[in-house]
């Protein structure tokens, strides 16, 4: 389970996926806390980041407790990718990881992200330019293929390894499968055993008997764990100790749970301010708070929340009427 990227070595190879809107600073800093070995930024364009978008900046931030850490790199031009690549070593990258999987239209649409999947030669092109252009470590995340008609994984990581990219991560799924549907993961096995580079299996690890079942199925040299992450940065200590000693820890408690969500708030309003911080967490609360007795009765609250002290007397009432059950 050791995950070697260039000199970067990290065991068990535990990653948190890029996810937009997710996986900033604050969030990778509490998977870090829980854990996680290795963590991503959200997807930067390319030419955003060279034409100085103030979005693309602010994605950039991150501290030394979340190396080592991947600047996920999107783009089509092989030339703005490997000049943007250069930008992204230059603020401190340990690695950049190619987005060559992404499916949402948007993305797709530009012939970026899932769609360069159609064009291998293409994706050649951009891989090597990037490699040549920086001196860290170069990997790239792909999906299957375009579609069920067009899986070409395995083509694409050979030209992967050949440009010199250190390392593949494979989502089990086609770009227009999106999330939909069951995650292969015999695909994955099949580029493990094609490549001689790590391979990082992704799609449908929600538990950490899962992960061990990937590790164990696909022999991949790491596993990335995305959507089931959400809400719960907990997944990346309890895959650990299931991973080490073969034993779950207690689930996080309503109080633990109500605490991560506030240091969560507090992390992204230093970074963004409250008002922003309280239009993201709009969206990470209800994910904390999921599956939880009554939490179902104020999410409509916390789906309209608009700063910090409201957040607090929202989830203080919720423990509280929690607590007393």
């Amino acid at each position: 389970m050791l995950l070697e990227i260039g000199s970067l070595k990290v065991q068990p190879g535990l990653a948190l996926a890029p996810m937009a809107g997710i996986s900033n600073h604050p969030f990778r800093v509490l998977a870090k806390e829980q854990g996680c070995r290795l963590v991503y930024s959200e997807m930067i364009s390319a030419r955003g980041l060279l034409n100085n978008s103030g979005r693309s900046s602010s994605l950039l931030y991150f501290t030394d407790q979340e190396r080592p850490i991947g600047f996920q790199l999107f783009g089509s031009n092989p030339l703005i990718m490997a000049t943007a690549a250069q930008n992204l070593e230059q603020a401190g990258a340990d690695f950049i990881d190619i987005n060559m999987g992404c499916p949402t239209r948007k993305i797709t649409g530009n012939r970026e992200g899932g769609a360069l999947m159609l064009d291998p030669g293409l994706c050649s092109e951009i891989l090597q330019s990037v490699v040549n252009a920086v001196s860290c470590p170069v990997t790239v995340k792909l999906r299957m293929g375009w579609d069920a008609g067009n899986i070409n994984v395995t083509d694409i990581a050979r030209r992967a390894e050949a440009a010199g990219i250190r390392a593949v991560t494979v989502h089990g799924r086609t770009v227009k499968q999106g999330y939909s549907g069951k995650a292969d993961w015999e695909i994955i096995r099949q580029v493990k055993e094609t490549l001689s580079i790590p391979v990082i299996g992704n799609g449908d690890v929600d538990s950490p008997q899962s992960a061990e079942a990937m590790f164990a199925f696909c022999g991949c040299d790491g596993v990335m764990i995305g959507r089931a992450a959400r809400g719960n940065p907990w997944i990346f200590g309890a895959t650990l100790a299931w991973l080490r000693e073969g034993r779950l820890p207690d689930p996080p408690s309503t109080d633990q749970i109500v605490k991560m969500v506030l240091k969560h708030f507090s992390l992204l309003s230093e970074l963004k301010g409250e008002p922003a911080a309280a239009r993201e967490m709009r969206r990470h609360a209800p994910w904390y708070l999921k599956g939880l007795p009554g939490a179902a009765a104020i999410r409509q609250q916390l789906v309209q929340i608009k700063s910090f002290e409201e957040t607090e007397t929202i989830l203080r009432d919720f423990t509280a009427s929690a607590n007393q059950q």
